[in-house]
């Protein structure tokens, strides 16, 4: 099975459409299978106390004017999916409440994503599975009720889903990965499962993942990890998603095989000259 790559841009583009087009070129020119953004609608994500707070930022004074700063509107989104139509690569954005999942519905797209923060609400839930578009359920910050109630309100409205092993912190050190979680998951639930990581940098626990059966690697990705904003130092940049890409399909491949052990056609050559020695040697 091929696992599917997702380039999370996230809000990494600073609210910049161009920066979020050489994101996505970049993105795409590395192999990846899709792109991902976020869409809030702040008024209902943040409360007033927290949005009039003050914080400094490209953007102003106040925490307001910084998620101001970062979010896309239409004008922007139009671009975007004509800039990945052109580019042949697929799209998609977690949603963060209502008005942001029905904002997405005016494109066309096949894949819905559930945030780690959102899995708790059931509400939002009902109406992502409602849509019947394939969703990546996130699982980081829940607990296994949480996963529970998540994947019985998927399954009960006939929504196509896969679980992602996920550790909410950005970033987090190599022995909090967890990633025995990817086997329990999909034992426990009996679906596809995921990984969505946040590591510091290098490759090597997405690989790792993906040697464990990871039916999905998800990664946020930068430009520049000294770029201004929460999600760079977790990124990875496009030398590191070329890397990451290249290394999946090998792995993929070094999985490939049968299930009994014999002596392979490569190997016999090799067993007839090292076993010369002996009466029989195959």
């Amino acid at each position: 099975m091929k696992t599917k790559i997702i380039a999370e841009i996230g809000i990494n583009h600073n609210g910049d459409l161009e920066l979020a087009k050489k994101l996505i070129k970049s993105a795409h020119d590395c192999g990846v299978d899709l792109v991902k953004f976020q869409k809030r609608d702040i008024n209902l994500v943040y409360d007033k106390e927290t949005l009039d707070a003050s914080r400094e930022s490209p953007w102003g004074t106040t925490t307001r004017q910084q998620k101001e700063g970062l979010e896309f509107g239409h004008k922007e989104y139009e671009d975007i999916d004509k800039f990945c139509k052109n580019l042949k690569i697929e799209w998609f954005a977690s949603a963060w409440d209502l008005n942001s999942l029905n904002f997405l519905q005016k494109y066309d797209l096949k894949y819905n994503k559930i945030a780690s923060a959102m899995i708790v609400d059931e509400e939002f839930l009902m109406n992502v599975a409602k849509q019947k578009k394939y969703t990546f359920i996130s699982v980081g910050m829940s607990t296994i009720k949480h996963i529970e109630q998540a994947v019985k309100i998927f399954k009960a409205n006939n929504c196509d889903f896969e679980l992602m092993h996920c550790i909410s912190a950005y970033p987090f050190d190599d022995h909090q990965a967890n990633l025995n979680m990817i086997k329990i998951l999909r034992e426990k639930f009996r679906c596809n499962v995921g990984y969505s990581g946040h590591e510091k940098g290098g490759v090597a626990i997405s690989y790792a993942a993906v040697a464990l059966g990871s039916t999905s690697l998800e990664r946020h990705f930068t430009l520049d990890r000294a770029m201004y904003g929460s999600d760079q130092a977790a990124s990875i940049t496009p030398e590191g998603l070329l890397k990451l890409v290249n290394g999946v399909r090998k792995i993929e491949k070094s999985l490939q095989g049968n299930t009994e052990k014999n002596i392979l056609e490569i190997e016999k050559p090799v067993a007839k000259k090292l076993r010369s020695h002996l009466k029989k040697w195959i």
